[in-house]
């Protein structure tokens, strides 16, 4: 990082970033075309998750090549300066690398959808088996992350 007195360094700030935005963005690659998406996710404490549909240029590049990196930010405005050129985003942001691994087992597969869905819901809700069947969960399997704030 280009200026270390912006980096997290410590774990629970970077969870308290990735528990607290709701939107995570996950960045493939194939035959050097970008291509980012954002999803709905989940955080464990050790792994992310996200759900998707089961067909589409997200999935297919997946099925190629499990390597992504994922971006969560929480913006919190702007600092401003005397000078317009000057003006910085305030904001919390933990960027990664990792593996994304297609859940197969059903249990993990409900427990994940279940984490993802009470970041917007207090009530407990029950998956029908079809719709199940019809979604695909994925983890991310963590290779590394760093956090970065400023204006704090």
């Amino acid at each position: 990082m280009r200026r270390d007195e912006r980096e997290i360094t410590q774990p629970s700030a970077i969870a308290a970033i990735l528990a607290s935005a709701k939107v995570m963005y996950i960045a493939l690659a194939e035959n050097d075309i970008p291509f980012m998406v954002p999803v709905f996710y989940a955080w464990d404490g050790t792994s992310l998750y996200f759900h998707s549909a089961r067909a589409g240029t997200k999935i297919e590049m997946l099925k190629r090549n499990s390597t992504l990196c994922f971006a969560v930010s929480t913006e919190q405005g702007v600092v401003e300066d005397e000078v317009i050129c000057n003006f910085e985003a305030r904001h919390r942001t933990v960027i990664g690398l990792g593996n994304a691994v297609f859940i197969q087992d059903e249990a993990e597969k409900i427990a994940a959808l279940n984490l993802i869905v009470a970041r917007f819901s207090d009530k407990a809700w029950t998956f029908p088996a079809a719709n199940v069947r019809a979604t695909l969960v994925l983890r991310i399997d963590i290779i590394s992350m760093k956090g970065k704030q400023h204006g704090f």
